[in-house]
């Protein structure tokens, strides 16, 4: 039986982002394992935690615990470190597919340590333009050096693809757009658009903002109370899926702000596809993104969409006068203005202002459809080229 091990910082971010690759993986024959930190710092529930072990016990995988944190500095990482050892060593993986920046810091240093071919996603490198000093400090070395360890390095935008390319040393680089996403599914689905809106408590005359992502610093939304607050526009109403530790700072600024009675935190959702379609805007205030899929599933429900002007965002959006500077909320506020105004109503004026826009972003949208993305992920575990095949840990 052939194994593999899928790594990252945590487990959830396997959960929700390689699924697939595990079904690819099983298909060609191999045992997936998973390597993560089932206990803490997921952004998802205990109780989702556990159906994703049922699941990998369903497609024959196993699943490790390891102390892995996002904290660069904490030991607990050393720690996980030499578990991955012992793993490999127990296993003899065929090879390593680690992600998230720890992560593939763990993978690679033990893939080094033991001889193990690796693959490494970079789901968006946290040294990129404008990002802190203390970013550079860190993170570009740890990458300069850990890329000579990598037999693959996959980015999901250009601009880490282009830097990947010139500053760093893996055997082969690709760019793959993002982990894919099924357009079938997120397909305007809706069958009632006005009941939604009527279980959220959104009437007619009200415009519906939304967004998805965690609730810390890096998604970045008290910009978008700040510009609420600045607007001073009753009928706006904004809507925020997801759980984190800021959530009750985020809850405490809006009731500062004056617009406590216009934000509803929604913390964890499954039915991120019909609030999109219910929603009469798209929200993305992101500060730093690899490849959104949060963003990709909006533009797919054809949801009018203003974001952050940051890597990976701009892959995706291609109108300039739908994007605004993430640390700025009067320019977020000035694009909420420009896609209010207009001779109509503030929502016929969303529409009219985006219909070209949708048009345009769906159309691009459709080189990161899942099945254009499944078949080159199969191509990397395939082999070809420097792609790893095989594992020589036992035997050096």
């Amino acid at each position: 039986m052939k194994r593999m091990l899928m790594l990252a910082t945590t487990a959830a971010m396997i959960e929700q982002f390689n699924k697939n690759n595990i079904l690819i993986l099983e298909d060609m024959g191999y045992e997936v394992h998973v390597a993560g930190n089932f206990e803490n710092g997921n952004p998802i529930s205990s109780e989702k935690l556990e159906e994703f072990k049922q699941w990998l016990a369903e497609h024959n995988g196993r699943w490790f615990h390891i102390p892995a944190t996002r904290k660069p500095t904490d030991l607990s990482n050393y720690r996980a470190y030499k578990q991955i050892v012992g793993l490999v060593k127990e296993y003899c993986y065929e090879f390593i597919h680690c992600h998230t920046p720890i992560g593939s810091v763990i993978g690679r240093c033990a893939a080094h340590k033991t001889h193990t071919k690796i693959i490494y996603t970079a789901h968006g490198f946290h040294f990129y333009k404008g990002a802190p000093i203390k970013n550079w400090l860190f993170y570009f070395p740890a990458e300069w050096i850990c890329s000579w360890w990598t037999d693959v390095q996959l980015t999901i935008n250009t601009e880490d693809y282009q830097f990947a390319k010139k500053h760093l040393h893996a055997k082969k680089t690709e760019y793959i757009p993002g982990i894919g996403i099924d357009l079938d599914k997120y397909n305007c689905n809706l069958p009632d658009r006005s009941a939604k809106r009527m279980e959220l408590g959104v009437s007619d005359e009200m415009i519906m903002l939304l967004s998805v992502g965690e609730l810390i610093e890096r998604k970045n939304h008290a910009a978008v109370l700040k510009a609420m607050a600045e607007m001073k526009n009753p009928r706006l109403i904004y809507f925020v899926c997801g759980t984190g530790i800021l959530e009750a700072d985020l809850k405490m600024q809006a009731r500062e702000l004056g617009i406590e009675k216009q934000v509803v935190f929604l913390g964890f959702r499954n039915d991120i596809s019909e609030l999109c379609q219910a929603a009469d805007l798209f929200v993305f205030p992101s500060r730093q993104e690899g490849l959104s899929v949060a963003l990709m599933e909006a533009i797919a429900c054809k949801t009018p969409v203003i974001c952050s002007r940051i890597r990976g965002n701009i892959d995706l959006i291609k109108n300039d006068a739908s994007m605004f500077e993430c640390d700025n909320a009067e320019t977020l506020a000035d694009c909420l203005r420009q896609k209010l105004s207009g001779p109509g109503t503030e929502r016929e004026n969303i529409y009219h202002n985006m219909e070209e826009d949708i048009k345009e972003n769906y159309c691009n949208l459709r080189q990161y459809n899942l099945a254009e993305i499944l078949p080159r992920l199969k191509t990397v575990y395939d082999g070809g080229g420097d792609c790893p095949k095989t594992n020589d840990a036992m035997t050096r």
